[in-house]
């Protein structure tokens, strides 16, 4: 199966933005998680009127997350190949 033209010019740019993308939405997974932070911190911020509008999206997060490494992973794995491990 050829890679189409336009991935082959754009698709390591595309591949490092959705890599970018990937971090931002597991930072906003896990700020919007009242599990992961721990304790201390979430108490500090469940008391802000402005967390509790934020963690009302968390699923939310978690669905762009997933739907931005799957794509990052197809376009690399289209663009770059899967790679080997050399025996030599």
């Amino acid at each position: 199966m050829a890679v189409p033209e336009f991935l082959l010019t754009y698709g390591p740019n595309i591949t490092f933005v959705l890599g970018i993308t990937n971090l931002i939405f597991l930072f906003l997974v896990f700020f919007s998680c009242r599990c992961l932070m721990g304790k201390q911190i979430t108490e500090f911020l469940w008391k802000r009127q402005w967390y509790q509008r934020f963690y009302t999206t968390h699923c939310w997060w978690w669905r762009f997350f997933f739907i931005s490494v799957a794509l990052h992973s197809i376009i690399a794995i289209w663009v770059f190949g899967i790679p080997t491990l050399s025996t030599n």
